[in-house]
């Protein structure tokens, strides 16, 4: 079981912030990985939208929607900063791509994973990109998709023979989600159609609190990603729906004490056991089975 913590846009444009995140991330939550976001901006909107106003003003670092995206955005040389930030913090580094030309920039550092969000599980010249052209795992989340797409993306990746390095997410998009719609039975659904097709299943929660990804953990998720801020007031629309510092670190902790107390007993009688068995079972007799 691995733990994603999403920084997203959370560092508010600010490489030192942005940093911070990897190190809380790191040592003192102790998560898996820390994932940022890439995007060209030009490629994504159109002329209108790029020059359309923050549809919530309170939340734009910009005049325009698409100035307040530039705001956020980091360049590729930044993002092998933060790779080397992350390297010498003992965590693994990633990134949502959001098109063709920033899946092929970040494709060139070489990342362990790259990310498709909910919102570009349908841009197959940016998936092709990324199964022809990079080497490592690729990680799509399923939020807002059909059934039928579901299967057109996993066929996608199949006829290119990348299926095997394909790890799907269960998720609902919304932020922040109610619990009535974290659907954890869509776990069980994707384990049931995809398990023995794709690398593994995972879940990308946007609730609030922990208790939902312990139960994700319990039906079969391998991967859990969570968003992760510093601050859940700072300015921006991410962070109400995000873990701050200590609940990224009871996460981390609780999925890992779960994961370890889900396992089989190795042996009938465990030692922990034997000693009590020594001392209370009835009798400390042999096991006589009753005859008619």
């Amino acid at each position: 079981m691995k733990i994603i913590a999403e920084v997203g846009c959370n560092h508010k444009g600010d490489m030192e912030i942005a940093k911070e995140h990897i190190r809380v991330a790191a040592i003192y939550a102790k998560a898996d990985v820390v994932k940022f976001q890439k995007r060209n901006n030009r490629e994504l909107l159109t002329p209108e939208q790029y020059a359309a106003p923050h549809p919530n003003a309170a939340n734009s670092y910009g005049d325009t929607y698409g100035a307040h995206r530039e705001f956020l955005e980091f360049t590729v040389d930044q993002h092998r900063e933060l790779k080397a930030e992350c390297e010498a913090n003992g965590i693994i580094y990633s990134t949502s791509v959001w098109d063709t030309t920033s899946a092929r920039e970040i494709a060139s550092i070489n990342p362990v994973l790259i990310k498709v969000p909910s919102a570009c599980n349908l841009h197959f010249d940016m998936l092709a990109v990324l199964a022809d052209e990079y080497d490592g795992e690729i990680h799509l989340s399923f939020g807002m998709t059909t059934h039928e797409e579901e299967e057109a993306i996993v066929r996608f990746f199949e006829q290119r023979g990348r299926a095997g390095d394909l790890v799907i997410y269960s998720c609902t998009s919304g932020y922040p989600v109610a619990f009535e719609d974290i659907c954890l039975g869509e776990i069980t659904r994707l384990k049931e159609s995809f398990e023995h097709r794709v690398k593994a299943i995972g879940f990308s929660g946007h609730h609030l609190g922990i208790a939902a990804d312990v139960a994700a953990l319990a039906m079969g998720a391998v991967w859990v990603e969570r968003h992760f801020t510093l601050d859940r007031t700072w300015k921006g629309t991410d962070h109400a729906a995000s873990l701050e510092p200590d609940g990224l670190r009871r996460l981390c902790r609780d999925l890992r004490n779960v994961e370890k107390a889900l396992a089989s007993k190795a042996m009938e009688v465990l030692p922990v056991e034997q000693v009590q068995r020594d001392k209370l079972k009835w009798r400390n007799a042999e096991v006589i089975i009753p005859t008619q």
